[in-house]
């Protein structure tokens, strides 16, 4: 897998997977250590949009693991005269970047910079408008991991999915971009039962519904919901 672009394209393997380094990655940042897994290697962070909690976790990430950081806000740069994503793609490119963190207000924006040629660079996407947000789904997906190996007495995490949970998502969901990608891994890490509030899914559901798989969604109240929840 060389883009990190929706949560839609991955395997029930390859998000196990990434659960798995994740857990990993919490216990090496427990006992304060390091890896220099990306030494020699720069990142650079394309942030089109304001962030705090999510550039600065990559941020985070990328010195834990060793890398050289390269920050870009489109606040100050040519991109405010009107410099395109290709433009800026390739003035980065040719600084020997080795891999993109991009967050854009236009939905689309990492597939297109993965895919349209401009450069061969991997790219994750940190939200593009209302499309998604994978990497906030799969953190979503650890700590419910987490929750669920504990509830079940198991030693640790690594492997297992998120069968047989039920999951409340509350919210703006027809505009949310995080809950559009926690649709998706849900998909591949069920069978589960997904909770919602009343009307605010219904487009998100219908623009999804049949692709959905081994979900099962019910309409509930915020009592009910309450009552039958295994997390929140």
């Amino acid at each position: 897998m060389k883009h990190l672009l929706d949560t839609r394209d991955l395997t029930r393997t390859q998000a196990i997977e990434i659960l798995d380094v994740a857990d990993y990655m919490a216990q090496v940042k427990a006992e304060n250590r390091k890896l220099n897994v990306l030494a020699g290697k720069t990142v650079v962070n394309l942030f089109f949009e304001d962030s705090t909690r999510t550039r600065l976790s990559f941020e985070s990430a990328e010195k834990r693991l060793g890398a050289d950081i390269t920050n870009f806000a489109a606040r100050g740069s040519s991109v405010s005269k009107g410099e395109s994503l290709k433009d800026t793609a390739q003035t980065l490119k040719a600084i020997s970047a080795d891999a993109f963190v991009i967050r854009h207000s236009a939905s689309g924006a990492p597939q297109r910079l993965a895919e349209a040629g401009w450069t061969d660079i991997p790219v994750l996407n940190a939200g593009d408008g209302t499309h998604a947000h994978p990497t906030q789904a799969l953190l979503d997906a650890v700590s419910l991991r987490q929750f669920k190996a504990q509830r079940d007495g198991l030693e640790s995490p690594r492997g297992t999915d998120l069968n047989g949970m039920r999951v409340l998502i509350v919210g703006d969901i027809l505009h949310s971009r995080v809950a559009r990608s926690n649709l998706w891994l849900l998909k591949n890490l069920g069978p589960m039962s997904l909770l919602w509030l009343r009307l605010r899914f219904c487009l998100c559901i219908l623009s999804v519904g049949s692709r959905i798989g081994d979900l099962r969604f019910s309409t509930i109240s915020m009592t009910q919901s309450l009552q039958n929840l295994t997390r929140l």
